[in-house]
């Protein structure tokens, strides 16, 4: 059993290229079959979207990583969960021990969501097992993306499948809301919008599938080969640089943090995070350790995500893009991929932060729906195929 509960813990660090990890089939093995997929998703998000809630509905999808990576932490075994952020929900994949509670925590965070924002969560989970029988391939891989961060890198369908049988089957959460299982600790959201260095450039969500299972792996990594020829490698076409991180000091920012992070409104949270915001420039600004947690946070950005789908946010200037659009409507028009994509001017960042000095995670967006407006197009693309 602790075998089992250790299987990404132990699986190896793939150290180089990520189209050299995509190049190595032997690097990736089959997730255990008594593990399970637990998917997190708004209904309705772009229509959340569409109606400005883009804040709320990345600040919740954050808040279920939290809740279960807090849950994990508390559990003190120091077990290493795979999971993938997406701007309207997120996916884990989960040993047996863990699900049923993971399961009650994030119903319950679907309580205190639709209590404080009016969004509906749902939330389901499914077999690895099941998954499997169906021959929808669920294999995995552990990429060292950037020095400080690693990720879990998977190929099949067994993931998006796994989405499409928990959506459709959703019942709302008729539960009573427990204070107890709430714990969003660490979550903050104090940054601006984050826009690129040069003036030209923009930020580019892309969401990415290949249209038969058995090509992902070559297809994905000419796919991540010519996005390293287009606009660098991943370190240069990174949103997230220290240089342009600005606080955001708005008490309505701080306030929309707290209807999520907290049961109940608290004017003195609320005054004491506005006090820890301001006092924060002078943190990150002057101090060694603040300078150095500035450093940290590029490399601790999720801005590449592949889970039997790419899902990346990148800057790039809008000829270079064009050009790029050209390359995926030719392997479009060869029935090889289906993607949607999004430019706009700016990402956003939620995060998570425990310790400033190790323990911190930013999940990054696109500004006016980013992912969820680039899944728009994408969605729209597959009801034709």
């Amino acid at each position: 059993m602790i075998e089992d509960l250790k299987y990404y813990n132990n699986l190896k660090k793939y150290t180089g290229t990520l189209v050299e990890l995509l190049d190595s089939e032997s690097s990736f093995s089959d997730v255990p079959d008594t593990w399970h997929v637990v998917i997190v998703d708004i209904l309705n998000s772009t229509l959340a979207v569409d109606e400005g809630k883009h804040h709320q509905v990345n600040l919740t999808a954050t808040g279920s990583i939290i809740s279960v990576l807090n849950f994990i932490r508390k559990e003190k075994q120091n077990i290493e969960i795979p999971y993938f952020f997406g701007g309207d929900g997120a996916t884990f994949l989960i040993p047996t021990l863990f699900l049923k509670r993971i399961i009650l925590i994030l119903d319950n965070y679907s309580l205190h969501i639709k209590n404080h924002t009016n969004l509906i969560l749902r939330v389901g989970h499914i077999s690895v097992n099941y998954l499997m029988g169906q021959d929808f391939g669920l294999k995995i891989a552990k990429h060292q993306l950037t020095n400080q961060l690693s990720i879990p890198i998977v190929l099949g369908n067994g993931l998006k499948k796994a989405e499409e049988i928990i959506k459709t089957n959703f019942e709302e959460n008729r539960t009573n809301f427990e204070k107890t299982l709430l714990n969003l600790e660490g979550m903050e959201c104090r940054w601006k919008q984050i826009k690129p260095i040069q003036t030209q450039k923009k930020v580019v969500c892309l969401l990415l599938d290949a249209i038969n299972e058995k090509d992902q792996r070559l297809i994905y990594k000419d796919v991540i080969s010519q996005l390293d020829t287009f606009f660098g490698t991943l370190n240069n076409r990174q949103p997230i640089k220290t240089n342009n991180l600005k606080l955001n000091f708005s008490i309505l920012n701080i306030w929309e943090e707290m209807k999520i992070r907290l049961d109940k409104q608290n004017l003195s949270y609320l005054f004491k995070k506005w006090i820890e915001t301001l006092v924060g420039k002078f943190y990150l600004n002057f101090s060694v350790d603040g300078k150095q947690y500035l450093q940290q946070i590029g490399q601790l950005s999720h801005t590449f995500m592949l889970d039997g789908i790419i899902n990346t946010v990148f800057t790039a200037e809008q000829s270079k893009i064009d050009l790029f659009i050209e390359y995926l409507n030719q392997l479009e028009k060869e029935k090889k991929i289906i993607y949607g994509i999004h430019i706009t001017h700016a990402s956003v960042m939620s995060c998570y932060v425990l310790d400033r000095k190790t323990k911190h995670s930013h999940f990054v967006d696109g500004t006016e729906g980013g992912y969820t407006s680039a899944a728009k197009m994408f969605k729209q693309k597959i009801k034709k195929v």
